[in-house]
């Protein structure tokens, strides 16, 4: 089983800005999710983690040996990471929405990002048996709405303009099986952990 975590709250995010590459800690609220994140998975075999500082945060929670994966950061917005949803250019999001191949100025486009997590998926897929064949073992992945977007289509074999109608929160659970036909998409966007906080 892969279990593929969206890291907890910063405050970027709870101010509503795209948050790519910038790197800022988890805030308060967010260490509460990662703890309880955590608790809600339960033992795993394996931790692998996005380089970026709020997702290592959030893998430490799980008490284990920490792999970092760079090919589970965060999409490269470039020129806009940080600014608030409504500050990015309207004509940007039908790009974005419209083309896979789009590339925010400096930044990366989705067909990309599709790419390097489909690869870091099979990699752990390879470790654990194989697409096709019986997986073996829990490995927990921490990383950010893109990459966990990107897992989803992976599971399911559709392309990547399905990732447009995901929604993905802080700190929640996806997991993907993996069977004699392939990976399963076990669940998508577990929550109920988070109530109260």
């Amino acid at each position: 089983m892969i279990i593929v975590v969206r890291h907890g709250r910063t405050a970027h995010n709870a101010a509503g800005r795209l948050l790519g590459r910038l790197d800022p800690p988890l805030d308060d609220v967010g260490q509460l999710q990662a703890t309880a994140l955590a608790a809600a998975v339960g033992p795993v075999d394996r931790v692998v983690s996005s380089p970026l500082v709020r997702a290592r945060q959030t893998a430490e929670a799980f008490g284990a040996t920490i792999e970092v994966d760079d090919r589970w950061i965060e999409l490269d917005y470039g020129e806009v990471d940080g600014l608030a949803l409504s500050e990015v250019p309207p004509v940007m999001w039908e790009s974005w929405r419209s083309d896979p191949d789009f590339r925010p100025p400096g930044g990366e486009s989705l067909s990309q990002l599709d790419t390097r997590v489909a690869a870091a998926l099979h990699a752990l897929a390879g470790d654990q048996g194989g697409v096709d064949g019986e997986g073996e073992g829990t490995t927990v992945v921490v990383t950010h709405v893109s990459p966990v977007k990107a897992a989803v289509t992976w599971a399911l074999g559709v392309g990547v303009a399905a990732t447009w109608r995901l929604w993905v929160a802080q700190a929640s659970i996806t997991r993907i099986g993996l069977g004699e036909r392939g990976p399963i998409l076990h669940s998508f966007n577990e929550v109920a952990h988070l109530d109260g906080l």
